[in-house]
């Protein structure tokens, strides 16, 4: 159902894509201070400097940056629209490589309202103002959004993988232990192939929430402020990624719960607590927790960290008693939400507020981290959760609600920098 077109992108010109990896980045709301500094520090032309500029007046400076970019022909435009495939292949946390497979192309924005886009988080206040002021002053999108679809024919991924296999790509880049590869097609034959793959589909929003809706946002103060508005203009449009359900490469790691500074925190009071409804199995170290996890098909399964101990744990009871009765079922059935209610609200007795801002809680993606952040003593006990599945989000994104808060990592981000689309 979602419309997507072909577009003229901003790029990086050829001699510069050689050393793309310099030029590359993560979207911004993965971005921490530190790790701003040293993108920076990579390359006066990383498109961190458009994306999360450190000037006082960041919007202006990524607006005057880009211009000039543009002038002296760092930047150049695509003079033909094009779909642009991107691979990304990476490893897991255990080694095993995996290559995910998708496009960049602009797709039409539309209000969650008409079910042709849906999300699965909520959005705040603050990153949508955040990026509405570098929408308008740029009037580009710098990032994607990371959208999912679902095609079990794999129609657009055999395209995508023949046009691969007979041409060199435009962009070859190593990022943080990720090779990203993109080509360009502008023959529209196949461009049209990738839109008949959208035709019946509904686009699920991975990644972006914050994004997409400023887009929608950007489009409407565009829309009333245009007497001439067609519904066509690049405005209407916002540069997303697009990867099929289906595909082998498309992963979504776990985000462990790390919980600190309790002030009456007790092990042993927990694990009595938690014996009235968990089936509890001490462990020997993180490689048997895995298979513990692995093996477990319950949801409500997780893994508890302390110094000195790793126990596996089961539910044993009804969760309909469990979880807060006021949450929809589909929501219910998470297991991280059991997690959310009982064991840290009700049992260690942590807010719903405290939880939002991480007073008592953090979050990590890689198991290795809450062994050492245990055993370094500065968490008091780490959550090792399951990952949350595609049919999960979708089914989540279908009812209208959102996933409690850290629910998915899709793995890895869509680097910023490899296109840009101008929508005026």
């Amino acid at each position: 159902m979602p419309e997507i077109v072909p577009f003229k992108a901003i790029h990086y010109n050829p001699e510069l894509l050689k050393n793309a990896d310099k030029l590359i980045c993560p979207p911004y709301d993965v971005i921490s201070p530190a790790f701003q500094q040293q993108l920076y520090n990579s390359s006066p032309l990383n498109a961190i400097r458009l994306e999360l500029p450190m000037e006082a007046d960041p919007y202006q400076a990524a607006a005057l940056r880009f211009a000039d970019w543009l002038q002296s022909g760092e930047l150049q435009h695509d003079l033909t629209p094009a779909i642009y495939p991107c691979f990304q292949t990476f490893e897991d946390n255990d080694g095993v490589s995996y290559t995910r497979c998708g496009f960049f192309a602009a797709m039409r924005l539309y209000d969650f309202s008409e079910k042709k886009v849906l999300p699965h988080e909520k959005t705040l206040s603050g990153p949508k103002a955040d990026r509405l002021n570098l929408f308008r002053k740029i009037k580009t999108n710098i990032s994607s959004i990371f959208g999912l679809y679902g095609d079990e024919s794999k129609s657009a991924d055999r395209v995508m993988k023949s046009f691969a296999e007979a041409n060199e790509p435009l962009i070859d880049a190593q990022f943080q232990g990720v090779r990203n590869r993109m080509w360009r097609i502008t023959e529209p034959s196949l461009v049209a192939q990738f839109q008949q793959s959208l035709r019946e589909r509904t686009v699920y929003i991975a990644d972006g929430h914050h994004r997409y809706d400023t887009g929608v946002n950007y489009r409407n103060e565009r829309a009333a402020a245009n007497p001439s508005h067609t519904g066509e203009e690049p405005y209407n449009f916002i540069l997303t990624y697009l990867a099929n359900i289906h595909d082998e490469g498309l992963l979504i790691f776990p985000i462990h719960r790390l919980v600190h500074t309790l002030a009456s925190f007790d092990i042993t009071m927990l694990r009595i607590a938690l014996e009235e409804h968990f089936t509890l199995t001490d462990l020997h170290d993180r490689a048997e927790l895995k298979r513990f996890l692995d093996q477990e098909p319950s949801n409500y399964t997780y893994g508890m960290v302390t110094s000195g101990s790793v126990v596996g744990i089961t539910l044993k009871s009804d969760p309909e008693t469990l979880v807060d009765s006021s949450r929809p079922e589909v929501l219910r059935d998470l297991g991280l939400v059991l997690l959310h209610d009982l064991i840290l609200g009700q049992l260690l007795g942590i807010s719903q507020e405290a939880m939002a801002k991480q007073s008592n809680l953090l979050y990590v993606h890689d198991d290795h981290e809450v062994f050492e952040a245990v055993e370094s003593g500065k968490v008091q006990v780490g959550f090792v959760v399951k990952p949350t599945t595609v049919e999960q989000v979708l089914a989540v994104s279908e009812t209208g609600e959102a996933m409690p808060q850290k629910s998915t990592f899709f793995y890895p981000k869509i680097m910023t920098g490899l296109v840009f689309n101008p929508i005026g």
